[in-house]
């Protein structure tokens, strides 16, 4: 690793240390310092190992447009309802998807992207900053080590350390439980979504083999 990319990492790591809760504006900055040519092709052949996976990056389904009302219209239970109150209530929208370039890199991107929010909600990660923990811990172990969610789980126990000592139990239960819960459960990477709408959370998650 070249110094000049090395400054570029640490600068961008110091962004995201110094922002406040919530902002995240310089995690784009950093992505793009950590994940080089090398390392997203890994984690791609790592995701292709699974017919999941390798579907997803030839056929590259999206979620297309998402009527958040019309999907808090369906029974309670659903993953559609729960997905659409969760975003209706922290007035969220969800990603908006123009194009996707045509290489696997990017596909990798904006799927993570735009899946985020549907991820909080299988794994049973809240919002608060235990809940990003645990997600960030699922993705570290379900995304082959992906640099960038290791970095964010860096910063996190960082902030931590220098901010709110008192978080401490809470974020490493959360670090254990998001890494135990990504290791044992099926690939989320490459599920089509947009065609579980209707069915229970509960029964899905039970298909992937996570335990809240």
């Amino acid at each position: 690793m070249t110094q000049d990319k090395q400054e570029a990492i640490f600068d961008g790591f110091l962004a995201i240390v110094k922002a406040p809760y919530g902002d995240f504006s310089g995690i784009g900055k950093l992505s793009k310092a950590l994940n080089d040519h090398s390392t997203l092709e890994e984690i791609v052949n790592f995701l292709r190992q699974n017919p999941q996976g390798e579907r997803a990056f030839k056929e590259r389904p999206l979620l297309g447009n998402i009527d958040l009302q019309q999907l808090h219209e369906l029974p309670k239970n659903t993953l559609g309802y729960i997905y659409s109150d969760r975003m209706i209530k922290n007035n969220l929208k969800p990603v908006p998807v123009d194009k996707i370039e045509d290489h696997d890199f990017s596909y990798l991107g904006v799927h993570i992207g735009e899946t985020h929010d549907i991820w909080h909600i299988i794994t049973g990660s809240d919002t608060d900053k235990p809940g990003e923990v645990q997600l960030q811990a699922f993705c570290v172990a379900q995304l082959h080590h992906d640099r960038l969610f290791l970095s964010l789980l860096s910063k996190n126990l960082l902030k931590t350390t220098i901010e709110e000592i008192e978080l401490c139990e809470s974020i490493m239960d959360a670090l254990a439980k998001g890494w135990t819960m990504g290791k044992r459960a099926k690939p989320l990477f490459g599920i089509q979504w947009n065609s579980l709408w209707e069915k229970p959370l509960e029964d899905i998650r039970l298909s992937l083999d996570i335990v809240i």
